[in-house]
Parts: C-alpha cells; sequence; structure tokens
C-alpha cells in the first residue's frame, strides 16, 4: 500500500514536466530526462526505476494506455516513436529512431548528423530482457521479441522475432489458428506432403 502512495505522489510530481500525463500511471525515479513536454503518457503506464527519457530536435515520444516497463528502460527520439497499448517491455531495453553518421572521419560521432527514422512497436508487443530496438523498426501487433535480440526493420503482426540481428522465427497462422515456424524472412515454412 505505502508503495501505491509514493508511486503516485511521484506521479504527481512529475506530470507537469511532460506533454501528457495521464493518471493512474506511474514512473520510478529516473537516471535522466531530456524534452519531456514532448512525451506523451497515457493511462496505466508503469515504468520502474532507472529509466531514461529524452527527445532531441522536437523528436516525439507517445506511450499509449496499459505499458508495463522494466527497469533501466531508455528511450531516445528525434522524430516520431510510438509504443502502442497492453505492451510489455522488460528490463534493460534501448528504444530509439535515432541513428548517427559517421562519414565524417576525425569528427565525433556525437556531432554528426542525426539519421532520424519512425519506430513504432505495435499493440499487445512483449518486448524481451536486454532487447535493443533500433531506427526505423516497425513491429506489427502482438508481437514477441526474444530476449538480447537487436531488432532493426518491419515485422508483421503475431510474430516471434529473436536473435542478432532480429529475424522471424515464429508466426500465428490465422487460418490454421496455430504458431508455426518460418523462414528469416516471416513466410512459413512448407511441411512435406
Amino acid at each position: 500500500m505505502i508503495n501505491k502512495i509514493v508511486w503516485g505522489f511521484l506521479a504527481l510530481c512529475y506530470a507537469p514536466f511532460f506533454k501528457k500525463f495521464s493518471l493512474p500511471s506511474h514512473i520510478g525515479i529516473p537516471l535522466f530526462t531530456f524534452g519531456l513536454k514532448e512525451v506523451s503518457v497515457g493511462k496505466r503506464v508503469r515504468i520502474m526505476p532507472g529509466v531514461r527519457i529524452e527527445t532531441h530536435n522536437n523528436g516525439k515520444i507517445s506511450l499509449e494506455d496499459n505499458i508495463s516497463i522494466g527497469q533501466n528502460f531508455h528511450v531516445t527520439s528525434a522524430g516520431n516513436l510510438i509504443i502502442e497499448s497492453d505492451t510489455t517491455i522488460s528490463g534493460n531495453v534501448f528504444v530509439t529512431n535515432i541513428d548517427h553518421d559517421y562519414q565524417e572521419i576525425g569528427k565525433h560521432i556525437l556531432e554528426q548528423r542525426m539519421i532520424v527514422k519512425e519506430t513504432r512497436i505495435g499493440k499487445n508487443c512483449f518486448i524481451g530482457y536486454g532487447v535493443a530496438i533500433q531506427a526505423g523498426t516497425i513491429l506489427g501487433k502482438q508481437c514477441v521479441v526474444g530476449a538480447n535480440a537487436v531488432v532493426r526493420g518491419v515485422f508483421p503482426d503475431y510474430s516471434v522475432i529473436a536473435g542478432v540481428p532480429a529475424k522471424v522465427i515464429k508466426r500465428y497462422n490465422i487460418e490454421a489458428k496455430v504458431w508455426e515456424r518460418t523462414n528469416p524472412d516471416g513466410t512459413f515454412i512448407e511441411k512435406n506432403k
């Protein structure tokens, strides 16, 4: 009970710094924040301590309703970054829509231009522990991403994604109503006839 009171108090303290902060949402004590006026937090968003939230160059972050995020979450945006409702994100996960250019020799990478690509995590996804979701990643609805995967690309609804680099290893077959193994491109593996 005391935890709920503390979390509620912290939510009321943080709320004025965000573009939108709906209750009952709560955020554990953050490590670092920058540009919160471009961050929208929906209802029932729960973020454990150690979060790092950053927006740069008018970037926007939208956390829709009923999202649960584990400890040490790092999210950074310089464009549109959306995490849709009913998603669960495990601890030590990094999500971005920014790549840093590296073409200029002798110039520090952080002083080179940002390459921004929309990143979106679909509704009802599960992101495993230690995942890195890179710029330009679009996850369909109800995707499952295995622990420590490095994800970049567009993935269809109902995919199980794993590896470095991450690939589709299984998808839900709507016609057969079962989860089936796939080729790396997400097409179903043909069964022996």
